[in-house]
């Protein structure tokens, strides 16, 4: 009985424990507002310029270069090392460097203090690289510690959205898409946003530039709402007479990618969904760079045979008129996906 009643105590003493530690999290969970201002400024100028141009990269928080494997994609690894990471934000920020005549970057998956990237703070490091930009943060994954794998959980993360804009915005705002994994996992999990910057042009217009990133690892319920909701936006802007760009990492597929034979031939369309030919009116424009792709597949090193996929691109509203849209095929070097570059005028 000594023996059983010392067992019990101990699985009793680890059940409270853990119990403990759920509450904890429960406590403290990030819980942000629907909608929350970053900057507001009524004096901001007006652009007179019509032609513009917008880079969107997914840097995977400067850990996913092309010789790692990541355990959540079925990798055998948890994070690359330090010098690694530094290695891949110096690579970054040199293609960043030949992308500085750019109006716009927008950026997905940026650290601020995470075990992941060894707590370097990524957001003020491009910050301090690109003076001649203003730099805007969203954050969309905020734990205090992610308990997986259990033989070295990946502990604490802060990481978000980051756009960079030559131009002054008149207001900057976070919104939060709907939706969540059920409680106690979405303790543990990013909460989606995108993130908006409005900039003044002639006749009271206002051009939208929005940095997004969907849902991954999810059965498809979260992104329906989260495209639902982002529709919703869009189309209410659109009838106020702005004009909108879209770009970021939707992590699915654009509408009509999978009947293009050079698409159904290299890319593995099944492994992610296409959004519906028919999602938005007519008129507006979803853009990609069909000959490159934009991710790869993180189960092992980049290598020929890898799983690749495009799922960064971009989504412009009818009174915009798209000039060129490319993808940097770097081969995955620095991040699981690569920039891509569209340029765009304002009709």
């Amino acid at each position: 009985m000594g023996a059983l009643k010392i067992i019990f105590y101990m699985l009793g003493g680890i059940i409270f424990l853990f119990l403990v530690f759920l509450l904890y999290f429960t406590i403290t969970e990030y819980r942000p507002e629907e909608k929350i201002v970053i900057q507001n400024n009524p004096d901001a100028p007006v652009i007179k310029k019509d032609t513009f141009q917008v880079v969107i990269w997914n840097i995977g928080y400067c850990g996913l270069g092309s010789d790692m494997s990541f355990f959540y994609d079925g990798g055998d690894q948890v994070r690359t090392s330090r010098e690694n990471t530094i290695k891949n934000l110096k690579g970054i920020k040199g293609v960043l460097d030949t992308n500085r005549s750019s109006d716009f970057i927008l950026l997905q998956e940026v650290d601020t203090s995470s075990k992941r990237s060894h707590h370097i703070n990524q957001f003020n490091d491009l910050t301090n690289h690109m003076e001649e930009f203003f730099g805007y943060f969203a954050g969309n994954y905020q734990v205090q510690f992610v308990p997986v794998p259990v033989k070295s959980p990946l502990g604490k993360v802060k990481s978000g959205l980051a756009t960079f804009t030559r131009f002054f915005p008149g207001q900057v705002t976070r919104y939060s898409f709907p939706g969540n994994y059920p409680w106690p996992r979405r303790l543990f999990m990013l909460d989606r946003c995108f993130l908006v910057s409005r900039y003044k042009l002639p006749d009271d217009a206002e051009l939208l530039v929005v940095n997004t990133h969907n849902s991954a690892y999810d059965n498809g319920k979260l992104k329906k709402q989260e495209m639902s909701y982002l529709k919703e936006f869009l189309l209410e802007e659109y009838s106020n007479g702005n004009y909108i760009i879209v770009g970021g990492d939707w992590n699915q597929y654009p509408p009509g990618i999978d009947s293009l034979p050079e698409i159904s031939n290299r890319y593995a369309t099944d492994q992610a969904p296409v959004i519906e030919d028919d999602f938005m009116p007519s008129g507006w424009k979803w853009m990609f760079d069909s000959g490159v792709p934009t991710n790869r597949a993180l189960d092992k090193p980049f290598n020929e045979d890898s799983e690749i996929r495009i799922i960064d691109f971009y989504l412009v509203s009818p009174n915009i008129k798209p000039l060129h849209v490319e993808t940097t095929d770097l081969k995955f070097e620095y991040s699981d996906h690569q920039p891509v570059s569209l340029s765009f005028k304002i009709e």
